[in-house]
This record gives structure tokens, sequence and C-alpha cells, in this order.
């Protein structure tokens, strides 16, 4: 029989149970370890007797380390690890940030435990999945884009232009628009390129002026 190896790292105790337990219904799947973080991850995996994982469901948005940056250090244990990002984040960014980091596939946590579950047989048999509104993102992603004359930024960009005109923070800006403070930082970079800039106070003077 078929035998795959799950762990979840999620710091959302209802959605980690949720899956933990729904996961261990099916005779293939088994719950090699659960942790709320990635450090606790890293701890529980750092010495000789670390658990057998074939899978690794990981969150974004977590306390300490993101998901993004854990991935780097998971793989130096687990080079081979399959790792399947599961995320409320549906951002562009996002998106290829993790793929570019190392993970497979990308699920929002909006999909269905079932459809979890199916995933994680796609991956586990060699295959990536993504959701369907994140393969939209990634189709719209290389389709050609359509910009104004003379338009320097993007909506997402002049929402955060915006943000940062009315004083808020990265994080604050990032609970706006719901999206990471990593793609916030990915957003700022761009903009300070596009504008040829290199404050936020620039920004600022560029957008009051009507030069935005």
């Amino acid at each position: 029989m078929e035998k795959i190896n799950i762990a979840i790292v999620e710091d959302d105790n209802l959605i980690r149970e949720s899956l933990e337990n729904f996961l261990c219904e099916h005779p293939s799947l088994s719950i090699s370890l659960v942790a709320e973080s990635v450090e606790l991850f890293l701890e529980a995996i750092k010495d000789a007797s670390r658990p057998v994982i074939d899978l690794l469901l990981l969150d974004i948005e977590l306390p300490g380390m993101t998901g993004i940056q854990g991935i780097y250090h998971i793989k130096q244990k687990y080079p081979q690890l399959d790792i399947v990002m599961l995320t409320t984040f549906e951002e562009e960014e996002t998106i290829f940030n993790s793929l570019c980091a190392g993970a497979c596939s990308y699920i929002s946590k909006r999909t269905p435990l079932a459809t979890i579950r199916e995933a994680v047989f796609t991956v586990h048999r060699g295959g990536s999945y993504m959701s369907p509104s994140i393969a939209r993102k990634i189709a719209q992603h290389f389709m050609p884009k359509e910009q104004k004359e003379g338009e320097l930024l993007s909506v997402r960009q002049k929402e955060i232009v915006q943000g940062i005109v009315d004083g808020l923070s990265y994080k604050m800006i990032a609970d706006k628009l719901n999206i990471s403070i990593d793609t916030v930082r990915d957003h700022i970079k761009r903009i300070y390129r596009a504008l040829e800039v290199n404050s936020k106070a620039e920004v600022i003077r560029k957008s009051l002026e009507g030069e935005i």
C-alpha cells in the first residue's frame, strides 16, 4: 500500500487540527510531525533521529520566520522533500517567491480538505498542484500586459503608495491589502526603481505633486 508521511507547519490551531484529523483518516497517510512555526519544526528535526517526511504542508505567515524564508533551512535537512504551500496569500509575488524558493505546489486555504488530500497524492506521485485561483494568476503573469502610456506603477503599487502617503507602516499596508510584508517590501523596491527614487519621502512628494 502507498504510504505518505506528512508534516504540517501551521500556527492556526483549528486549521492544523482539521488537517491532521482529516488526513489521518486515510490509511495511506500518516502525520510524522506537526509544528506551529518553522523554528519549532527545525528544532524537532535537528538530531539524527529526525522523522521520515515525504511531504510538508507549509503556511507562509507564521510567528518568527516566514514559510518562504524557512524553505531554504528545511531543504538543508530534507533536500528531496515535496513542499506544498498552504496559505491565504494569493499575490503573484508571493506565489513566485514560494516556487522559486523550492516549493512544488501552492494551495489556497479555502480549498476543501478532500481536495487538499487529493493534492497530497498528486504531489507524492510526482505531479504538482495549484489551486484554480492560483493557476489562473500564474497564467495571467505570463499573459501580455497592457499598460497605459506614461503609467509607471501597477494598480497594486499605487495602493501601496497611497498607504505610504497615509503614513501606514509596511505591516499595516500588508494587513490592509491582505498581502504579506515580504510582498509589500518587494513592491516598494519596484516602486523605487520605477520612480527613480531612494526614499519614502520622495515617493510621497511625487504622489502629492501628481507625478504618479
